[in-house]
């Protein structure tokens, strides 16, 4: 395996999201969206001060980055939802997700907020996703970059999302031997 192709699963443990495939169920992935908080929390847990500052791959953010990062992004995404539920197509703000991680509350912070507040989140979150008719899934947002995304879409994405940054984690625990 070449160097590119290693970093590569570093990176993406669970494979890239593929926009043009989204493939399963909106069960499942309403299931995967609501089970992730508790999967992230078992995949810190008992680590401490030096792991979580310890990078998931080489040039890559810290656990601890990883996790407010999570949050932060699951949050961006919360909103993202009720827009495209509350206004036609609304166009939303991309965030700078590099640059937030380098903030001193995702470099330095205790995780615990974020892992209470991403619990709490996907608890509204799931039962937002749950009251949806049939016609909402294909409501809309437009990224400025991406164009139109449906609810469908997203549900998708942070299926994967969530499952991506757990496993991020508990390779880099099977790696390091603190498992």
């Amino acid at each position: 395996m070449d160097l590119d192709h290693a970093l590569e699963n570093l990176r993406y443990p669970v494979g890239r999201f593929r926009w043009d495939d989204v493939s399963g169920s909106r069960d499942e992935w309403l299931s995967v969206i609501a089970n992730t908080p508790d999967e992230l929390r078992d995949a810190v847990s008992s680590l401490g001060d030096q792991q979580l500052d310890t990078p998931y791959r080489p040039d890559g953010w810290t656990v601890r980055q990883v996790v407010h990062h999570y949050a932060d992004d699951h949050m961006n995404s919360y909103v993202r939802f009720k827009w495209a539920l509350t206004e036609d197509a609304p166009l939303i703000k991309p965030y700078a997700e590099v640059l937030w991680a380098e903030l001193p509350d995702a470099r330095l912070g205790s995780i615990e907020p974020s892992l209470t507040l991403l619990s709490a989140l996907h608890k509204r979150w799931i039962e937002g996703w749950r009251g949806l008719e049939d016609q909402d899934w294909s409501r809309t947002f437009q990224h400025p970059k991406r164009g139109a995304v449906s609810l469908e879409q997203l549900a998708a994405l942070y299926a994967w999302h969530g499952q991506h940054h757990v496993a991020q984690i508990r390779a880099l625990r099977t790696r390091s031997g603190w498992d």
